[in-house]
């Protein structure tokens, strides 16, 4: 049975309404919940700014899409147009579009550092993995759609740009060819291709990627926030006030609501002077190749996605038949050193050494083109296992073997080199550098269950080191 909560009736009209509210929906539990009672880390630094960010781009290219939506024509003889018609004619037409356009590249700058924040305190350590695992579907989904919304303008690189990745799901063996016609919906990509990823880009995929969102978000304030030294607040040993609040947290708001206040106006600033300065950003936000109307008859010169897929575009360039012989010499010396270390029974070290040979005669019996597919889809994925990779004893990188920090360092040195050379036309030493740089990037990961246990660790604090600033 309902419990309603009474009020004076001399209480002012403000009071009286949210009283009303109140009884008949939770509007002041969520917000004790969510802000003014969820206590965060005191200790929380600049990295702690992209999560809000993410939700403000988030919010942006939802409204802006609506309003896109309002003038484009999702059909292959009118979309170029409309989008031009968008750009001249509607008025304030041409900001709607570029804060859409760019609010895209900034969406995936803001993710990128949430991440590596992330992979630097240990966010995705115990208690936290759902967080975690809810994190990379988000960026999963972000993927999906940015793909599908670049189809959408109808240009040369986004014409041949979806050309190029749907034909990889045709590399699949058995269903590859199915699929690849499911997806365009035609032998090309024409106007049903363009009507099956403008739905998905306007109504399937962000219905996904708000779900998403608010399991990210609730999932987060129910085992409360990481922080720069790993030290759990909110603990069953961890000190509390005499109200039971965490004396090594303050409340959500008004503290961090400030804080992320001040970090949108920074942001919004370099945000607008991209838009009214430089919204093609050299040709890297939008490239100069999508003002020209598709043209099935002609191929540009050179076919690159977008820079933020650029690291995995590399890694599936990476991948050609040389290339298989050193990732069937990492399967088989993996499977040789799992049967010289493990304590398994020798019945099940000669399973594994067996698989490894039937999976190295596999890769070689097909394609490469195949394995570039799993290799660059196999990039995105093994992030969800991140938790269960790192054997380190502390989380943060604060207090990890000083050589860590280098790893982590060549690490983002090499996932920038791997988008940097996604852009590059192909040449023979950029692909052998892609092809250290995809190696290297597995590596990080594979052998981490190995090297982040190696080194001696700092001391961890009982409790969080702050000074007040």
């Amino acid at each position: 049975m309902a419990v309603y909560n009474e009020i004076s009736p001399n209480a002012p009209a403000g009071e009286k309404l949210l009283n009303w509210v109140d009884n008949r929906f939770p509007a002041s539990k969520l917000y004790k919940e969510h802000l003014s009672e969820y206590y965060a880390p005191k200790n929380f630094n600049f990295w702690y700014i992209f999560g809000s960010l993410a939700l403000l781009v988030l919010v942006i290219q939802i409204v802006t899409g609506i309003f896109l939506v309002m003038h484009y024509k999702p059909d292959a003889a009118l979309a170029f147009a409309s989008v031009e018609y968008i750009m001249r004619d509607v008025p304030w037409g041409w900001l709607v579009r570029y804060m859409h356009s760019t609010g895209a590249s900034m969406f995936f700058v803001v993710v990128y550092m949430h991440m590596f924040r992330g992979l630097i305190y240990g966010s995705y350590r115990k208690p936290r993995e759902l967080v975690w695992i809810f994190g990379c579907a988000i960026f999963l989904c972000l993927m999906a759609e940015a793909f599908m919304g670049y189809l959408l303008p109808w240009g040369q690189m986004s014409y041949w740009g979806a050309q190029v990745i749907v034909n990889l799901f045709a590399a699949i063996p058995f269903v590859g060819p199915d699929l690849a016609l499911l997806i365009r919906g035609d032998y090309v990509v024409g106007d049903a291709t363009l009507n099956r990823f403008f739905s998905f880009h306007v109504i399937a995929v962000p219905l996904v990627l708000l779900g998403l969102v608010a399991a990210h978000i609730i999932a987060l304030h129910e085992v409360g926030s990481n922080n720069p030294d790993g030290v759990e607040i909110k603990g069953p040993n961890a000190p509390k006030d005499a109200a039971g609040h965490p004396v090594d947290g303050i409340p959500f708001h008004p503290y961090y609501t400030v804080h992320d206040i001040f970090a949108v106006s920074m942001f919004l600033m370099v945000f607008t002077a991209i838009i009214f300065f430089a919204p093609e950003f050299g040709g890297y936000f939008l490239e100069y190749n999508n003002f020209i109307p598709a043209d099935p008859l002609k191929t540009p010169a050179h076919i690159a996605p977008v820079w933020y897929f650029t690291p995995y575009y590399s890694m599936l360039r990476a991948i050609t038949s040389q290339m298989m012989y050193a990732l069937i010499a990492c399967v088989l010396g993996a499977a040789a050193f799992a049967a010289l270390k493990s304590k398994l029974p020798t019945l099940f070290k000669g399973a594994a050494v067996v698989v490894a040979v039937g999976v190295s005669a596999m890769m070689l019996a097909i394609d490469a083109k195949f394995w570039g597919v799993v290799v660059m889809g196999g990039a995105v994925i093994i992030l969800f296992f991140l938790p269960w990779l790192d054997n380190s004893p502390v989380k943060s990188i604060r207090y990890r073997p000083d050589w860590h920090k280098y790893m982590y360092g060549i690490f983002v040195i090499n996932f920038l080199v791997l988008g940097y050379l996604g852009v590059q036309p192909p040449s023979a030493i950029g692909e052998r550098v892609s092809q250290i740089g995809t190696l290297f990037y597995f590596g990080f990961f594979l052998l981490m269950p190995w090297w982040s246990k190696l080194g001696t660790p700092k001391t961890v604090p009982d409790r969080i080191i702050f000074a007040a600033h």
